[in-house]
Formats: C-alpha cells, sequence, structure tokens
C-alpha cells in the first residue's frame, strides 16, 4: 500500500520575499527527494494567467527545478486530458496563488478534484503557495455578501492536506482563519502560516513548520483560541 507523500504549504508571494520564496521550493524539493523535479504548474485560482506562471516558474527553476510544465485548465478551451499528462507524468504537482474559491470552482468545473486525489494517493509529491495552499487543506471560507459577515460559510477544498490554514494574514490577525474556525467543529485547528513561511502536513495531519514561526489557532467551545505557535525543526 502506497502511503501518500506530505503535502507542503508555503506563503511567499511577496516581491520582497523572493529569495525567501526560492529558498522554501529548495527546502520542499529535498522533502519530496527529487532535487531538479520536473514540476507540473496549476494555475486555476488565477485563471491560468501567463505572467502569473512566468514569475512563479522563473523562481521553481532558481530553486533547481528541472522544467516548470503549464497544466492549462482553465480556459475555456483547454485540452484537460493533455493537463491530466502533464500532471500524471511530472515529479511533482504545484498549485499557484490567486483566488482560492475561483481555483476550487474551475478545478470542479473541468472534473479534475478526484483526478487530483488520485494522483495524492498513488503517491505524487503536492505543494502550493498563497491560495494554492489554501486550495490543498480541506476547506476554506467565502462570503455570499462580502459586506454581511453573517452570510459566511464554508466551502470544501481538495483536502489533500487534511487541516484548515491560511497564509498572509499575520498582519489582520487572521480574520478570515478565525472565522473558518467559528464555522467549524470543536476542536478543529487552524494554521496560520506566516509571509516567508511553510508548513509540511502529513496524511495523518501532522504539521511541521519550515522557516519560522507558524501561527495556531483552535475552536474551544464557542470561540476561537490561540495556541502556542509552531517553531520549525531546522
Amino acid at each position: 500500500m502506497i502511503t501518500p507523500k506530505p503535502v507542503y504549504l508555503l506563503a511567499g508571494g511577496r516581491q520582497s520575499l523572493r529569495e525567501t520564496t526560492s529558498s522554501l521550493y529548495r527546502r520542499v524539493f529535498e522533502g519530496t527527494g527529487v532535487i531538479s523535479p520536473k514540476v507540473a504548474y496549476i494555475g486555476t485560482a488565477n485563471q491560468d494567467d501567463e505572467s502569473f506562471f512566468h514569475r512563479t516558474s522563473e523562481l521553481l527553476r532558481i530553486a533547481g527545478a528541472a522544467k516548470v510544465d503549464h497544466a492549462f485548465i482553465a480556459p475555456k478551451h483547454a485540452d484537460v486530458e493533455k493537463a491530466k499528462k502533464i500532471l500524471t507524468s511530472a515529479d511533482s504537482v504545484f498549485v499557484s496563488g490567486g483566488d482560492v474559491f475561483e481555483g476550487i470552482r474551475v478545478l470542479k468545473e473541468k472534473n479534475m478534484i478526484d483526478f487530483l486525489m488520485s494522483l495524492y494517493e498513488s503517491g505524487k509529491p503536492f505543494f502550493g503557495i498563497s491560495a494554492g495552499s489554501i486550495m490543498l487543506a480541506e476547506k476554506w471560507v467565502y462570503w455570499r455578501d462580502p459586506n454581511d459577515d453573517s452570510t459566511a460559510e464554508l466551502f470544501p477544498c481538495l483536502g489533500l492536506a487534511p487541516i484548515i490554514c491560511d497564509t498572509h494574514g499575520e498582519e489582520d490577525g487572521w480574520e478570515e482563519l478565525q472565522k473558518a474556525l467559528e464555522l467549524s467543529d470543536e476542536k478543529q485547528k487552524g494554521y496560520g502560516i506566516v509571509s516567508g513561511t511553510a508548513i509540511k502536513v502529513f496524511s495523518d495531519g501532522k504539521v511541521e513548520g519550515l522557516g519560522g514561526i507558524i501561527n495556531q489557532f483552535i475552536r474551544d467551545k464557542e470561540k476561537v483560541t490561540r495556541l502556542s505557535d509552531i517553531i520549525p525543526l531546522i
């Protein structure tokens, strides 16, 4: 029986953190055991925007990626079967940033959810950044009316990493993450991945920090409580 590989969830993405982000990518490659991997890129969260792809693929190559192939899924006439071949043949799969809800909506519309799950279960390594990290986790929060907090509701994500997380929310006190936890079950934990850091998530839900301190919360009875930060091992 194949044990799924740990999923790496990064919060990079800011211009000032390019070197840090590239270093985190390198840590991912080392962790997956392929230092110069062929990476398949999923960009549904940004509608497969080419500028997103070029910026990200440059950093992936700086980190050591031998090749980065864009698996086009979002465009109306995208060749989904070709995208599946790219994803299947890659050493690892990367999920890019953008809009979480839109990224998941497109994957569902193109019937890609079960396919990606099957790759994960067969041992394919997955990693993501920013919105892509949240997409790889269990669920996220969406407001039907952005001006009405009572309209907030959870929606399922890919669930390859069996956790709830947010990225880059340190400046606003992780408001969205805390709202997601408020809507979750008792004792649900949530992880705030600070800009320039990452977490390694095992299939059993165990979490390790990379690159810096990770903020941690829990749904405790009727409120969300801050737990001790996760200190990276190295």
